[in-house]
């Protein structure tokens, strides 16, 4: 059977590598090439950019990814089992595919990057919370990424995009649109992938604003928005009480009635008590 590149299809070299999906790394492969490009071409021009690529597996997503024309291709792979294959893509595009054999949660990918830099990955359903947060929270803003184009379990991506006074409104879609215009580009089945999951999946493009969206303090905007999250069934004035004596006072002055709950507030509202609270 032809491929676009010439490769092997991905059940070959699933085959010929012994890459059995493993339920504790996360891992659903996705093996049809045509959605593999489909999702990188979500990303959106990548011929002068490099992408960081985390979980690529037996590499469906990469070859996409190549073959949609990027610049250049940083994949982190934890699965050691993988690295063959990733390795056999590398040599089909030379110069363009560096893999590395590591845990992205506990590496810093930057300077192996060269700006500009956008992030795609069919994400490790384990880690892939984990690592949106630590993107949409860098020290400094604008981050190292341009974009990320990630895959998430549906409802993740829900919560991502969600908007105030729904039930799946909270501390994940304020992260997301305080610093990034996030929207879902891509709905996928379970049957797409190896093994199927029990939940469909979804792919999300959050685009980095240049500035965040209202003015805050990132490490107080966390704690307020988590304060009032832990305890969403209770008004804001119990939920919060333990952030200051006077929060009804802070809640006033931000424009929030104390009697409001954490999903009725919108990210402006977040951020105005956020500078309150910064106030000492």
């Amino acid at each position: 059977m032809a491929t676009f590149d010439g490769l092997p299809p991905l059940r070959e070299v699933i085959e010929t590598h012994g890459l059995v999906a493993k339920k504790s790394l996360g891992q659903n492969f996705l093996l049809d090439l045509n959605l593999t490009s489909k999702i990188a071409r979500q990303a959106g021009d990548l011929s002068k950019c490099d992408v960081l690529e985390v979980g690529p597996g037996p590499g469906g997503l990469t070859r996409g990814l190549l073959a949609e024309g990027a610049r250049r291709v940083l994949a982190v792979e934890k699965d050691s089992r993988a690295i063959a294959a990733l390795s056999e893509i590398a040599a089909a595009y030379p110069g363009r595919l560096e893999v590395l054999n590591a845990d992205a949660l506990e590496i810093d990918p930057r300077d192996r990057l060269t700006p500009p830099v956008r992030v795609v990955a069919n994400l490790p359903y384990n880690v892939g919370t984990e690592l949106l947060v630590r993107w949409l929270t860098p020290p400094e803003w604008p981050p190292y990424w341009t974009s990320l184009t990630l895959m998430f379990q549906r409802e993740v991506a829900e919560r991502i995009v969600a908007q105030p006074g729904s039930r799946t409104y909270g501390r994940l879609a304020i992260l997301a649109q305080w610093r990034t215009r996030p929207r879902i580009v891509m709905e996928l089945p379970p049957e797409a992938f190896s093994p199927p999951p029990k939940i469909h999946s979804s792919v999300v493009h959050l685009e980095a604003l240049t500035a965040p969206r209202f003015a805050a303090e990132p490490k107080v905007l966390e704690r307020v928005v988590a304060a009032g999250f832990n305890q969403r069934r209770k008004m804001l004035r119990a939920a919060l009480r333990g952030l200051a004596p006077d929060i009804e006072d802070r809640l006033a002055a931000a424009g929030i009635r104390p009697t409001d709950r954490a999903e009725q507030v919108p990210i402006e509202g977040w951020c105005a008590l956020a500078r309150e609270m910064a106030k000492g």
